[in-house]
């Protein structure tokens, strides 16, 4: 049996299917940086505004938070499988990072997580994991003090045009802005 063949049967596929979501996690090789600067962040974002763009709108990114050494997004897929976004956004982000730092090899630690996401409270629930990681860091005290997070954008600090902030907002009453500020923020003290 040929190694590429081998290879194929060692990795588990990616269940997939039109309309599924997923958490989606990306670590830097061995634990490493993978954002160094303002400059870093930014262009994640862009590649990833690029990347749905460029996959016809096929996308949703319903919240996300970059830290320092790893991503949490958190996808909705219509009719392409997720694998094509993350291959794109890591290909291109690895390409600037090693570029901008003359490095070589990978950037990343693997080939991205995902966790398909099928029950309506583990919905919500991921939002509020992925907007409290900065505070579970202790890299703030308060979710909305992290600036490369999708809660301020969920709160109504900023306008982003690229996240889909009304699906999570649409499990709370009137799509209510302060009751979805509580139901994260609540998770802070517990």
């Amino acid at each position: 049996m040929e190694e590429k063949e081998k290879l194929k049967r060692a990795r588990k596929l990616r269940e997939w299917y039109p309309n599924a979501m997923y958490h989606i996690t990306c670590r830097g090789n061995r634990r490493s940086d993978i954002f160094r600067d303002n400059e870093d962040y930014q262009v994640y974002i862009i590649i990833v505004k690029e990347a749905v763009k460029f996959l016809e709108n096929q996308y949703e990114i319903l919240s996300y938070c970059l830290m320092t050494n790893h991503v949490h997004l958190q996808v909705q897929t219509k009719d392409k499988h997720i694998k094509d976004l993350m291959m794109r956004v890591n290909r291109f982000y690895a390409k600037y990072f090693n570029n901008k730092y003359m490095y070589v090899g990978h950037l990343f630690q693997a080939r991205y997580g995902s966790e398909l996401i099928e029950e309506d409270s583990y919905v919500i629930e991921t939002s509020r994991y992925i907007h409290l990681n900065p505070v579970r860091a202790k890299m703030v005290e308060r979710p909305e003090n992290y600036r490369w997070s999708s809660y301020s954008v969920y709160i109504g600090i900023e306008k982003e045009k690229f996240v889909c902030s009304n699906r999570i907002l649409s499990y709370f009453k009137d799509k209510n802005i302060e009751l979805y500020k509580k139901y994260v923020e609540h998770a802070i003290t517990i």
